[in-house]
């Protein structure tokens, strides 16, 4: 019998390699996938900040219903239901708890936008209760729950997908063929880069919890600490008990563009990571400045990931995003949707292209013809990404060289290390040992 983990990696490199890279066309659903009044009904968790794109994306596709807003917050969310109406001249379900949402027969997907801490759990419960997902980055908190969430997407053989739009850029799935055609050569690194202007948030203290806010839904599975504007609503992103830092924030879609890019179908076996607060004194955890190797020894390949937060130099003319190194030339990748590349020692200018794509419609088009492999952000890129980001976090907060067994999805011979691969979940919000 294979092992979990060997199936998601097959699973990953079927749905990012091959036919599916190769082609730049979109997948062509069959008219007999969809019926006359096929129109899926869609619930939004989390409608703060990346659930507003959520909200439109969702509703802008004529065969999708956006049924249900949800949000621990209720003046954000009555907000959000008003503009919702005021925008489509409908009204539109509200509940602050998502498991409400779940126990709803009508809802046939859910699109996961909340803090980075819920993503995984909520993936899970809405695959337990029949819903397929579309789950924001990174797809969890910690490597091991994103592992439960793979297994949970084929157990309950679930569509899930990744909130990376990059991988639906045509542009962009193009620039990959070229990678794998070896345009420039023997492709052996990736860098991703993230370049963000992140300011000084201060120290605000505890204080009360705000009236509206259900601030036990809020933290659910993590562990509970007095309230504070620190965490809510954005700049949770820079505390471990919720957030990841900016390499599992912006970084998850450069993580992912560099596993995708180098063609990698598993974790990197040695990973150093360094960095640390050196501008701002203030309720920040995660580093400011971080810089992260990951080596995979039996590939000869290697991904490195920086993160600036302030005053910086692009690289290539890249501030978010990625460059490619290959023994004929390199290419540069600008954000979500564009791509250029310079071969031989001259930098001669090769192919360029720049062109988007639409990941809610991919999903949605997954969805009605019940089918994964139509996906372009499958559930298996959601915990290589995420992982990658993981695994750079746990090396800089031990402060050592770390050793990664992909079998055991372990660290050889460092407790401490192993302990960070998850976390204490708090009842009633436990994470599921078997989903």
């Amino acid at each position: 019998m294979e092992k979990p983990n060997e199936v998601s990696r097959r699973n990953f490199i079927k749905n990012t390699t091959g036919v599916a890279v190769a082609l730049s066309i979109p997948a062509i659903i069959p008219a007999s996938a969809f019926g006359a009044n096929d129109r899926v009904r869609v619930a939004v968790l989390g409608v703060n900040g990346r659930g507003q794109s959520h909200i439109s994306g969702f509703n802008s596709l004529s065969n999708v219903e956006v049924a249900t807003l949800c949000d621990p917050d209720n003046t954000i969310l009555q907000k959000r239901a008003q503009e919702f109406e005021q925008k489509t001249g409908k009204k539109v379900k509200t509940e602050n708890d998502l498991r409400k949402v779940f126990d709803d027969k009508t809802i046939d997907a859910v699109s996961i936008a909340t803090p980075n801490h819920w993503h995984a759990l909520a993936a899970i419960w809405a695959c337990q209760a029949g819903k397929d997902v579309y789950v924001e980055k990174p797809g969890s908190h910690n490597l091991h729950e994103g592992r439960k969430l793979v297994e949970a997407a084929h157990k309950y053989k679930r569509v899930v997908q990744h909130g990376v739009q990059l991988r639906s850029s045509e542009a962009l799935k193009e620039a990959v063929k070229h990678l794998r055609d070896g345009l420039i050569g023997n492709v052996y690194m990736a860098r991703g880069l993230v370049y963000k202007w992140r300011p000084d948030i201060g120290d605000r203290g505890t204080e009360p919890v705000p009236a509206g806010l259900n601030y036990d839904l809020w933290t659910g599975p993590a562990e509970m600490k007095p309230f504070s504007r620190n965490y809510v609503h954005y700049d949770w992103h820079w505390h471990w008990n919720y957030g990841n830092g900016d390499i599992g924030n912006q970084g998850i879609h450069e993580t992912d563009m560099c596993m995708w890019g180098l063609g990698v179908e598993s974790f990197p076996d040695k990973i150093t990571s360094s960095g640390g607060k050196f501008l701002w004194n203030d309720a920040k955890e995660t580093p400011e400045v971080l810089s992260s190797s990951f080596v995979y020894t039996k590939e000869k390949k290697i991904i490195e990931f920086e993160v600036r937060p302030w005053m910086t130099n692009d690289e290539g003319g890249v501030g978010i995003g990625n460059i490619f190194y290959g023994s004929e030339g390199y290419m540069v990748v600008k954000g979500y949707d564009y791509y250029e590349t310079f071969l031989g020692k001259d930098k001669k200018a090769g192919p360029s292209r720049k062109a988007g794509g639409d990941h809610y419609k991919n999903f949605i088009d997954a969805v009605v013809a019940k089918d994964s492999k139509l996906l372009n952000g499958p559930v298996e890129t959601a915990h290589l990404s995420s992982g990658l980001a993981h695994l750079g976090n746990i090396a800089y907060r031990v402060g050592r060289a770390l050793t990664f067994d992909n079998k055991t999805e372990k660290f050889i011979g460092d407790d401490e290390a192993n302990k960070l691969l998850t976390r204490k979940y708090r009842s009633p919000y436990a994470l599921p040992q078997v989903v």
